[in-house]
């Protein structure tokens, strides 16, 4: 079979092919692909395998993300395929696969630092040809909770200390949950989310990403935020995708001056207790660092009693000495801005 790449695919074939395939996720959809397209500092592509009769095998769909701008944005652009990429099973699909990532980085050199893939479900399958073709693998792991069982299952496998403290919060009753709806309460979900963003000295998208969820994800019901107020000050936020049967816990910020009040553990809660009432099946938590290191969102996580996986990434180096440059520099920034 003759296998073409294309950077174009007519919509209806590509949400086919991601909707009927078991590993398609959120970051594979038409509808994520309008968000980052209306992202400040993001441009998203897409690159596909497909055969004679059309038909979709490999999908790739890489982030251009450049924060900064002018020649800085030499040394800082990346490419992150938030979803990983997609195959069609058996050896047809892996070679598709393998001719799509040759394609793109002969292609794609020079554009970006590098590209990576994040991996959300167990790619173990296809690491021969991904890494065959040039993407090493990286351990990282990640939570996933089952909300597919009755709340009260869900709510016995959060960790006992954990849902003492959350009961007594909710006796208070002096956090309000909030669900978000239009762009006056998405700027104060970004402030929270920018608080704790360089409370850890990491940079934080451009608000115009969360405006675009609200236009593009949020009337499809494909996007869930909350915000948790005490009294007339909001305080934490939270921002969950949803795609199929799976919740993705995106993004999570709070004020630290009312960390008595429990806000985050709190809208872990909420979220966790509407998916499992509403037919969700798993909580994806978003990452918990890399397996060698002392990483404090994963002690946090830990104690929703999820199930601890190490998928990995998979990245490829297009610029190895401009690479270097970079991470020097933005160690150097780190420490002293």
């Amino acid at each position: 079979m003759k296998i073409t790449v294309v950077t174009t695919l007519p919509e209806k074939e590509w949400r086919r092919f991601v909707e009927e395939h078991p590993a398609g996720n959120i970051f594979h959809t038409p509808e994520m692909f309008q968000v980052f397209s209306r992202t400040k500092g993001h441009q998203p592509e897409l690159w596909a395998a497909v055969g004679d009769d059309g038909h979709v095998l490999a999908l790739l769909l890489p982030v251009q993300i450049t924060l900064l701008s002018g020649l800085v944005s030499y040394f800082t652009t990346r490419s992150v395929a938030y979803g990983s990429v997609l195959c069609a099973p058996g050896p047809e699909g892996q070679e598709a696969l393998a001719v799509l990532l040759r394609t793109y980085k002969r292609q794609a050199k020079g554009n970006s630092l590098f590209t990576e893939l994040r991996n959300l479900s167990d790619l173990t399958g296809i690491q021969s040809t991904l890494q065959g073709s040039g993407f090493i693998h990286e351990g990282h792991l990640n939570f996933l909770i089952d909300i597919g069982l009755p709340v009260d299952k869900v709510w016995g496998n959060i960790h006992k200390s954990t849902r003492k403290k959350i009961k007594r919060a909710r006796k208070k009753n002096q956090l309000e949950v909030i669900e978000v709806h239009n762009h006056s309460q998405v700027t104060t979900c970004y402030s929270m989310f920018q608080e704790s963003y360089a409370a850890a000295n990491v940079p934080l998208a451009d608000r115009s990403l969360f405006e675009a969820v609200l236009d593009v994800l949020y009337p499809k019901g494909m996007a869930k935020f909350l915000l948790g107020q005490v009294e007339d000050t909001y305080v934490a936020a939270l921002a969950a995708l949803l795609y199929k049967d799976v919740m993705y816990g995106w993004y999570l910020g709070f004020d630290r001056a009312y960390s008595s009040y429990l806000p985050n553990d709190l809208l872990v809660w909420y979220i966790l207790e509407w998916g499992a009432k509403n037919g969700y099946r798993i909580f994806d938590f978003g990452g918990a660092g890399k397996p060698d290191e002392d990483y404090g969102p994963r002690r946090f996580k830990a104690k929703f009693g999820g199930t601890l996986v190490n998928y990995g990434r998979n990245i490829c180096i297009h610029a190895p000495v401009r690479l270097k440059l970079s991470q020097a520099g933005y160690q150097l920034a780190r420490r002293f801005l």
